[in-house]
């Protein structure tokens, strides 16, 4: 699949970006769409469709789930693709987006450059590079997301358990592959062995007889033994990752997770130096699982792509990533939740993220699985949350129940955000069975199903099912430097340089901030280690704080200069770790 501009919009919570190829991937621009929630994805459908062209599914109907996710996925082709023949059809110079496509580009693109050259020219040569331009457009990809973790199990009307292939993530995976769909699945959140294996029972996952694949495979990853290990995984099965797209650890939207201590430039660096050989590798093994099934293989020219994404703030450093670590693209998120154009925010969320201080973005323990998750302190959710807590009635109502994973006091496992969940807990807690500090952190858990899908509704004017209204937002820390709403324009334009937004002048570079991070995560482990956990705690410690001055030793050896003020940050947080020590109760 071409690509025209080397980045992309990653997946977002489940609506913020729910509907964002409807409104960049005309131009050419590649964002990710989550598939979790079928429901949201109906919702979304009847929203777009007149109400006399709507064809309900309903949850009752047999395999309702990839039911409704194919249909809301073959929608968004059959949309994006009406938009890119209406601007084919246009005149260029009449300020319409036919222009506009061209003008998104970087200044170095081929087609930038042909524009220009249309511009100057008259005649016959000027409508021949028009129609070298009109065939030139071609609309990002609409890939899609499975969190890997999001896999609950599900049970028939007898309350039996259905086959694993009923489960959430297979399900959403099926109704992907069976989508005249054209874009890739990302699989987050680690290795889930039952959905990769589950891939091969689809053959757009595989090479065709030209050697192309139809549906592609992408990896998000946070470091390259991850990448290795998923790699050889899907390859043994014949399936070739097109992309690993590697993210920060902790310089990210959404869950975060953390590495030991390794940061992002020396993990880049990595994947940089081991790109050929990992190419060889899972190139070789692909093969042969590919010759086993007698299936068409791959073309001995393939290309392995590697992209990063999280915390990136400005053009300077998009290039330093993408020239230093020779990647193929970017990904920038949190920032286009400022950009109304692209995303899906409701207004007063909106409002929240303009007025918000840096203190207000935190890392928390929001969510039901049990990983850290990136929050706004202000947002209506969180209200909501704390006003159940004082009226005595914690805990959400459970009714799409994705995260739906304990067991400890059900047969069938239920949701930790949940009513039923808290109020056993609090149970537990009058009777003197838990501490007041493990009641608080089950309490701080909320419910992300009903929060992260509300805004696209709520921003397209819908009033989402049982007026669940409170919204759920998961920006990363980065978002807390950009103030104001921008339009589409100036914030492509700010990642290309030619314009420079103004951003907060105390925002360090995106590899200074996620080191910073990840000694705040430090601290806080230290802080919450238990005595009788000592020694294991120490180990622990010892081996993170060693990553950490590694990754500072390595950003100290740049060839390129830093700023006086990140330098000045480098030092200063080298010398807080070798101050640090472990809690008195750990010596």
């Amino acid at each position: 699949m071409a690509v025209i501009h080397n980045f992309h919009i990653p997946v977002m919570g489940l609506g913020f970006t729910v509907d964002t190829p409807i409104n960049v991937a005309r131009f050419g621009i590649s964002s990710v769409v989550s598939i979790m929630d079928d429901q949201l994805l109906e919702d979304m459908r009847s929203h777009y469709t007149n109400e006399e062209e709507f064809e309900p599914i309903n949850e009752n109907v047999d395999n309702s789930r990839p039911k409704r996710i194919k249909a809301y996925l073959n929608f968004l082709q059959s949309t994006v693709d009406a938009q890119v023949e209406e601007i084919k059809s246009q005149n260029f110079g009449e300020g319409q987006e036919i222009d506009k496509y061209f003008n998104l580009l970087p200044f170095d693109h081929p087609l930038s450059s042909l524009y220009l050259n249309m511009q100057l020219a008259s005649g016959k040569e000027k409508l021949g590079l028009q129609q070298c331009l009109r065939e030139a457009i071609v609309p990002g990809n609409i890939d899609v997301n499975i969190m890997t973790k999001v896999d609950k199990l599900n049970y028939d009307k007898e309350g039996n358990a259905l086959p694993r292939e009923y489960s959430d993530a297979l399900l959403a995976l099926k109704g992907f592959a069976e989508s005249n769909v054209r874009g890739g699945v990302v699989f987050s959140a680690g290795m889930n062995p039952a959905l990769y294996g589950y891939a091969e029972k689809f053959k757009d996952f595989f090479p065709n007889e030209n050697g192309l694949i139809k549906k592609p495979i992408i990896l998000k990853v946070s470091d390259y033994r991850s990448a290795l290990i998923q790699g050889k995984f899907l390859a043994k099965k014949g399936l070739w990752v097109d992309e690993y797209r590697i993210e920060s650890g902790l310089n990210c939207g959404g869950h975060a997770f953390a590495t030991d201590g390794f940061l992002a430039g020396p993990i880049l660096d990595s994947f940089k130096n081991n790109k050929e050989s990992l190419k060889e590798e899972l190139w070789a093994i692909c093969q042969a699982a590919l010759s086993k099934k007698n299936q068409p293989l791959l073309p001995n020219n393939i290309k392995l792509k590697i992209t990063y994404q999280g915390g990136i703030g400005n053009s300077d450093e998009n290039r330093m990533l993408m020239e230093k670590y020779e990647l193929d693209g970017t990904g920038w998120g949190s920032p286009f939740l400022l950009v109304p154009e692209a995303t899906s925010v409701d207004k007063e969320t909106f409002d929240k993220l303009l007025k918000a201080k840096k203190s207000d973005f935190y890392l928390s323990r929001a969510s039901p699985l049990g990983v850290p998750f990136n929050n706004l302190r202000t947002s209506t959710a969180e209200a909501q949350r704390k006003e159940r807590i004082t009226k005595g009635r914690p805990g959400s109502p459970c009714y799409k129940k994705l995260l739906s994973s304990n067991t400890e006091f059900t047969d069938k496992p239920i949701c930790t955000a949940s009513r039923q969940y808290q109020n056993l807990k609090v149970k537990q807690w009058e009777a003197g069975d838990i501490s007041e500090s493990v009641l608080a952190e089950v309490l701080e858990k909320d419910c992300l199903c009903e929060g992260l899908g509300a805004p696209a509704l709520l921003s397209a004017g819908e009033t989402p099912r049982r007026n669940l209204k409170a919204v759920t937002i998961c920006p990363g820390p980065n978002l807390a430097y950009f103030k104001g709403a921008f339009s589409l324009k100036e914030m492509v334009d700010h990642i290309y340089g030619k314009v420079n937004l103004t951003l907060d002048p105390e925002r360090p570079h995106v590899f200074v901030k996620e080191l910073q991070l990840y000694l705040q995560h430090l601290r806080t482990d230290i802080e919450n280690a238990l005595p009788e956990n000592g020694k294991k705690v120490e180990v622990y410690v010892n081996k993170f704080k060693k990553n950490l001055s590694e990754g500072i030793a390595y950003y100290q050896d740049f060839k390129f200069s830093w700023s006086k003020e990140n330098a000045l940050v480098l030092e200063r947080v080298k010398a807080q770790l070798a101050e640090m020590k472990l809690n008195h109760q750990m010596a």
